[in-house]
């Protein structure tokens, strides 16, 4: 039986008790360092007497004191709520009352032992809230609405740990880029399997993740092998090379993109930054992980598939295609993908949202819950997966049924378009109108009538948005670097 992820970290610390385990701001932090704050959170928090089994929430701004606070519960198999480090105020009272779970003191003092109680709040029961087994409960990105809960089994996390190290190659002298909040799913591979393994985690400071030479500096202190990160991250890297000395990629072997759609001029750059990395196009949700992966071509993928697949599904993923009329779709085709993943939660706490997203599989074929991922695919002759939108993102316009995410796609596609997004805004006459919010290139003249006549090549009439609005500033994006639709709307 494969040892809990906590007791692999724990065995890495006895072994090799002064390999770094997590860099940050320029210091190199030990395991025997790490494992020594994990025990005196283990002790703050037993202080705080909270009811056993109860979960607690730990506010995800990225430091050792934090990991270490994360580690603590994972070794005394307490769940941890790990929210965004700037959730507001609503949404994480919603997560505290949707999980049962207590709010645990900085984590500064738990490691330092200068912890003071914070309010409890009401003393509900936990039971039934969160499975038993539960390690961390993770958070969606909210950017279409509040944030959902997702509790992932220690079982999931190991599982998923043992894989990821496998098949990136993660070893202890891989030294890995942390550059998502630790509320994200890519967490589990850029954290808790690096350290699992006995590798060092550079971690990005949160507040300065948007910032290309607070990158590169890091880059020049911590050699890695291994990047993961969604498209923005491999933009800012490209804007930093800029000021690179050529060094700071050199030695990355391995590239992931996820998290969102990889555009050509994404994948364009990549070649040019890691010159010597495999690049991996990597597919997944909050609730299962990683389920499909793809080894990237620049320059033959977009030639044959006219995008860069997700790929094919990871050892254990079982993935099937449910088309319009809810059957599952044999051969080449478009509809909704539903998996079933060795890494997935156990579920919503929801029971409503729960019984919408984890069905049965459509052809009973195989055993198992199958996770409505909501994204639409095309699955190609030779079996290669596609990402075309999201399911939630199809509006009807004029009674023709229009997926924003395509229209979005067209607009990006214009040179003088850095980035788009389109919403579907009520219409007293037709029911729904597009309203596309377009961030110009920088110097860019580019007006409504020639974008319209961009994409009137690509959309049926009904998809041309009926308004367009050019800023000048990058457009808002959540923790998790996907467009802040919530934002964006409430602006208009």
């Amino acid at each position: 039986m494969a040892l809990p992820l906590a007791e692999r970290i724990a065995m890495v610390a006895r072994r090799h008790p002064e390999n770094p385990a997590l860099f940050r701001q320029g210091r190199a932090v030990s395991y025997r360092e790490l494992l020594a704050m994990a025990r005196a959170a283990e002790k703050s928090i037993a202080a705080l007497r909270i009811p056993e089994g109860r979960p607690v929430a730990v506010v995800a701004a990225k430091s050792p004191e934090t990991i270490a606070v994360l580690l603590a519960c994972m070794r005394t198999a307490r769940p941890a709520l790990v929210p965004s480090a700037d959730v507001a105020d609503k949404p994480l009272h919603q997560l505290l009352a949707d999980t049962g779970a207590r709010m645990l003191p900085d984590p500064h003092a738990l490691v330092s032992g200068t912890a003071q109680p914070v309010a409890a709040g009401p003393e509900e029961p936990a039971e039934g809230r969160v499975p038993d087994g539960t390690a961390l409960i993770l958070t969606t990105s909210g950017s279409t609405g509040f944030p959902k809960a997702v509790p992932l089994p220690g079982a999931a996390v190991g599982a998923f740990a043992e894989w990821a190290a496998t098949r990136f190659g993660i070893r202890g002298d891989t030294s890995v880029l942390s550059y998502a909040p630790l509320n994200f799913d890519l967490s589990l591979l850029d954290v808790w399997t690096t350290l699992a393994r006995g590798g060092r985690v550079a971690l990005v400071e949160q507040d300065r993740a948007a910032h290309p030479r607070h990158l590169l500096s890091l880059l020049r202190q911590c050699p890695v092998q291994v990047v993961q990160g969604v498209p923005m991250l491999f933009q800012l890297l490209g804007a930093a090379e800029k000021h690179a000395g050529g060094e700071e990629f050199a030695t990355v072997r391995d590239v992931l993109v996820t998290g969102d759609v990889l555009s050509p001029d994404g994948l364009a750059v990549l070649p040019g930054l890691f010159p010597r990395a495999r690049m991996h196009n990597v597919y997944g949700c909050t609730e299962t992980n990683d389920t499909f992966v793809h080894e990237m071509d620049p320059t033959g993928d977009l030639a044959r598939y006219g995008a860069v697949p997700i790929g094919r599904p990871v050892e254990g993923v079982a993935a099937d295609i449910r088309a319009e009329d809810g059957s599952v779709l044999d051969g080449p085709g478009r509809g909704e993908l539903i998996v079933s993943s060795p890494f997935q939660t156990s579920g919503y706490l929801d029971r409503a949202h729960q019984a919408k997203a984890f069905v049965s599989h459509p052809g009973a074929t195989t055993p198992g819950t199958y996770y409505r991922t909501g994204d639409l695919v095309t699955r190609h002759p030779d079996g290669v997966l596609t990402l075309d939108g999201r399911s939630d993102f199809v509006v009807k316009v004029r009674g023709i049924r229009i997926n924003t995410a395509a229209v979005e796609g067209a607009l990006r596609s214009h040179p003088e378009v850095a980035d788009a997004v389109v919403l579907a805004l009520p219409d007293e006459r037709t029911g729904r109108r597009l309203h596309a919010v377009v961030h110009r290139a920088a110097g860019s003249l580019l007006n409504s009538l020639r974008l319209r006549e961009h994409v009137a090549a690509e959309l049926p009439r009904a998809g041309i948005p009926s308004g367009i609005e050019f800023v000048d500033a990058p457009l808002p994006r959540t923790t998790t670097g996907k467009i802040d639709r919530r934002t964006v709307a409430n602006s208009l």
